[in-house]
């Protein structure tokens, strides 16, 4: 299989730093070229399933502007200019929870849109996370921080708590890595 071309790019929006619009012009692998593919160009971030010494999970209760009521989510938040993703997972981490964690699993890169780009998201797991300090968040939306059990972080994902695609991603990986 081959891969399409991009011939050319105008941005058409740069609205802020969270997100900017593209027109792209492409050339498909049998010649066929498309003028006006948009392209969206917002920033790659992570999340985290951070479970504690005791194997708890570490989640949060909150609202989101596009989810209907509340949701379950995990750490996570946008990668800084220049950051890589495991220094923004654990900044991320510290900052929202105020736990540390000294191991880490890597689950993997995604492209948010397959066809329209979107970002990328880091997914991991920090395990045996600690307390060490006050929470230092600077998120927009109220979040109550909470310790769950396996079995009831199984009943959110099955439960469809986590209304965010790429949190029950996160968390589904997760479940699958650790096995039983």
């Amino acid at each position: 299989m081959k891969p399409w071309k991009t011939l050319s790019r105008e941005t058409i929006l740069n609205h802020s730093k969270y997100l900017a619009v593209e027109n792209h012009t492409v050339e498909l692998p049998d010649g066929k070229v498309i003028d006006d593919w948009p392209w969206l160009i917002s920033p790659d971030y992570v999340n985290v399933v951070a479970m504690t010494e005791s194997n708890a999970f570490l989640f949060f209760r909150q609202t989101k502007y596009s989810v209907d009521g509340t949701t379950i989510a995990p750490v996570g938040g946008y990668l800084e200019p220049g950051e890589n993703s495991l220094d923004a997972a654990q900044r991320e981490l510290l900052e929202e929870t105020g736990y540390e964690a000294p191991d880490w699993i890597h689950l993997g890169d995604y492209i948010v849109d397959g066809n329209r780009g979107a970002g990328c998201a880091h997914f991991y797991i920090a395990r045996n996370a600690r307390y060490v300090k006050e929470p230092d968040a600077d998120d927009l939306e109220e979040q109550e921080l909470l310790i769950l059990s396996r079995a009831e972080v199984e009943a959110a994902l099955a439960g469809g708590e986590f209304k965010v695609l790429g949190w029950a991603s996160v968390v589904a990986l997760a479940l699958i890595h650790l096995g039983e």
